[in-house]
């Protein structure tokens, strides 16, 4: 006989929804009790939907694309970190053989990285000139799950800092044949050149953002664009500034000052009405397993606690169209013994992680 889980305590199915109990039959979630469960494990604490780290790269290392056997590590990785759900944002890897394995998190894939020829970290990312631009993004929308990832800006060599990497025109056929293909397009972008020529474009959210500012802040609420900060990644740009100050001296110190305002910069977009995600960009030279750090970030960055948990939870799931705690929903929970609403640092130690209705960790 199939084991039937039941959960108790207290099941936060939204931020207001808060359940005594729930079961798990066939792994799909009932808030019915089974009228002829024997064989039952009850398992106790406060429950959440499986968290989203809406980028992540699994597949990927600082060099490139990596073997099976290192993908299966970082999205257990991830797993056990309580993420079940990742919007994976670029990849060289393929990783399609996930998606058979009910003991590894679901993954959105949104192809791989789509960059201008040199703009980029190598090995990473489809190296393309802007004719070319709208044939790759229809090709990866094919291939995707839904979205495609393109890289905004990076260092321009000449110009020794950060620029934009595409011309309007390109940049709006692109996001159209997208849009055409059923896809939505992200991008990677750092500074604030490229923002507004995005947005006008009709794109659907934006990577990092640390480049927003008090011009294009509303311009973000008023298309409903969302972003992905990945604070835990923009922790890193003292270390790189530091890195390249000696070639690079301008854009070393753009890099600092967008990490000096990074909290600042958040917090403004929140009070806008900009959707915020959580994202922790693992996968490139960041370790995989941080999505609570990120969520305490983004509680550091001034959003009310229950806000960065719905970026991570409800809202996130909602956003990436995938169901959180329904009746009927595949049974992807994480189980904490606090509360994670008074104190979002409990996301760091999960009790129980199940997935596809089976404790996995």
């Amino acid at each position: 006989m199939t084991v039937v889980l039941h959960v108790t305590g207290r099941v936060l199915a939204g931020p207001e929804d808060v359940r005594d109990e729930l079961w798990v039959v066939d792994g799909r979630i009932t808030y019915e009790r089974p009228s002829a469960a024997r064989d039952v494990r009850t398992v106790t604490g406060w429950a959440l939907p499986g968290l989203v780290d809406a980028h992540c790269h699994v597949g990927l290392d600082a060099h490139g694309a990596v073997d099976a056997a290192t993908s299966e590590k970082q999205a257990l990785t991830d797993r056990d970190a309580g993420t079940l759900l990742i919007r994976d944002a670029g990849s060289p890897a393929d990783t399609r053989w996930i998606d058979d394995r009910d003991d590894l998190p679901k993954i959105i894939r949104a192809g791989r990285h789509i960059a201008r020829t040199r703009r980029y970290i190598r090995n990473y990312a489809h190296e393309i000139e802007p004719a070319d631009l709208v044939a790759y993004v229809g090709r990866e929308a094919r291939r995707g799950d839904g979205w495609v990832k393109l890289v905004g800006d990076w260092l321009d060599r000449g110009a020794g800092d950060l620029a934009a990497c595409w011309p309007r025109a390109e940049v709006e056929a692109a996001i159209a044949e997208a849009h055409r293909l059923g896809a939505r397009v992200t991008a990677h972008c750092f500074a604030e050149d490229s923002l507004r020529d995005l947005v006008e474009a009709g794109i659907d959210c934006v990577e990092h953002a640390t480049g927003l500012t008090e011009d294009t802040i509303p311009l973000f609420a008023e298309r409903g664009v969302a972003i992905v900060p990945t604070l835990v990644n923009i922790a890193t740009f003292p270390g790189l500034a530091a890195g390249g100050e000696a070639k690079f001296p301008r854009w070393a110190a753009h890099m600092r000052r967008l990490h000096e305002r990074r909290y600042d910069t958040v917090r403004a977009a929140y009070d806008a009405g900009v959707p915020v995600f959580v994202g922790t960009d693992a996968g490139g030279s960041l370790a995989h397993g941080l999505v609570a750090a990120e969520v305490a970030e983004l509680v550091t960055a001034g959003i009310p606690p229950l806000e960065a948990l719905s970026a991570t939870t409800w809202g996130a799931r909602a956003w990436l169209g995938r169901p959180g705690l329904e009746e009927g929903a595949p049974a992807d929970l994480v189980v904490y013994d606090e509360d994670p609403r008074a104190d979002v640092r409990a996301l760091a130690a999960p009790r129980r992680v199940i997935l596809n209705g089976r404790v996995v960790g």
